[in-house]
């Protein structure tokens, strides 16, 4: 396992972008969502790769995206913490969701593009869900997607460690109390 590699989860709406953004403005380098770039292009372009239109293709085009994600950040072997906003796994666990088809190849890229050891995630949170022009999913569907996302890191060999329901600088110190003390990031001046 990349033990600086950190992978933020959890169903839609819970903060994620909010404490990503949170991170990053702290100095640590982090890796924003591919699925709603990808959702966007699709909408820009008229495409087909939509979760409302094509499942099965949207599934394959954010598997690839998340796992080019991860494979340009290890190349560039970072020493200090690299926060993920989603991983590959949460491609894998959409397509469980949604009856797709995961080849064995499939899971062999998973299990080649290992994350460290404690995956982040953010539990269901009424008072701050919202949908927007790519988040259609209901509260319900938030909640399910976060059941199932857990169980996929888990049965995958994580550690899930659920956030606690608090303002996002709670959730970076949260997040940082679990960081070794020699890779704090280098904060820009």
């Amino acid at each position: 396992m990349h033990t600086n590699l950190f992978v933020i989860t959890g169903g839609p709406g819970v903060g994620k972008t909010t404490l990503i953004n949170e991170l990053k403005d702290a100095g640590f380098l982090v890796v924003e969502e591919d699925a709603r770039k990808i959702i966007q292009a699709q909408m820009l372009r008229d495409g087909d790769g939509l979760p409302w239109k094509n499942k099965t293709l949207y599934a394959k085009l954010m598997l690839e995206a998340a796992v080019s994600s991860y494979q340009a950040i290890k190349d560039a072997q970072p020493s200090n913490p690299v926060f993920f906003d989603r991983g590959i796994l949460d491609a894998i666990c959409y397509m469980n969701m949604e009856n797709i088809p995961i080849s064995p190849a499939m899971k062999a890229m998973a299990l080649a593009h290992p994350y460290a050891a404690k995956v982040f995630i953010l539990p269901p949170w009424k008072e701050i869900y919202q949908t927007d022009n790519e988040r259609k999913q209901t509260w319900e569907e938030a909640g399910f997607t976060f059941q199932r996302m857990k169980e996929t890191y888990l049965s995958y060999g994580y550690e899930v460690i659920e956030l606690p329901k608090a303002d996002v600088e709670t959730r970076r110190k949260f997040i940082e109390s679990y960081l070794p003390t020699q890779t704090s990031p280098t904060l820009k001046e």
